[in-house]
Formats: C-alpha cells, sequence, structure tokens
C-alpha cells in the first residue's frame, strides 16, 4: 500500500511515459540492427522514412505501463503516462506531417 501512495503522482506517469518508449526502442534496435551501430541504424531507419512508424510502435510499449496504473488504481500516475502519450502523438504527427 506504501509504495501505491508514494508512487501515485503525475510525475512518475510523466517520467514512466518518457522512460518506457525509450527502451522499448533500445529493445527494437537489438532485434533489428542487424550488426549496425546505433548512429547507423538511426540512419538507415531515417533514410528509409520508417522513423515514425518505430517511435508508434516505441510509443505502444506505454500502454503495459497505462494498465499496470489502472489495475494498481494509481489514477494520479495514469494521467501522466495518458498525457505524455498524448504528447508523444502529436510529435509523430507532427514528424509524419513535415
Amino acid at each position: 500500500m506504501q509504495f501505491r501512495q508514494r508512487f501515485n503522482n503525475v510525475l512518475t506517469g510523466v517520467l514512466a511515459g518518457l522512460i518506457l518508449p525509450v527502451i522499448a526502442f533500445l529493445v527494437f534496435f537489438l532485434l533489428t540492427r542487424n550488426g549496425l551501430s546505433m548512429p547507423d541504424y538511426y540512419m538507415k531507419i531515417l533514410d528509409a522514412g520508417n522513423i515514425t512508424s518505430i517511435m508508434s510502435v516505441a510509443i505502444f510499449a506505454n500502454i503495459i505501463i497505462f494498465l499496470l496504473f489502472n489495475r494498481l488504481d494509481m489514477l494520479r500516475a495514469l494521467k501522466g503516462v495518458l498525457g505524455i502519450t498524448i504528447v508523444w502523438a502529436f510529435v509523430v504527427f507532427g514528424i509524419k506531417l513535415f
């Protein structure tokens, strides 16, 4: 019970919503890099125009933390995850638009 009270705040949700997509991208990178270094891999996906698709897959990982916070009834942290996911969506949309 103490854990939920301590971490049930918007900042926890925002940090989780920022960190989890980065971790998801790193896992995606490790699974699909085919021997490329991180800068080479980034240039490859940038040249192929797949950056928004990969960002969307990474952001999809926020659903896991969203459902976990919902299950634990940590609604304030849930608001943070939802808010940062909406920000991520606008970033992806902005990149896709331009």
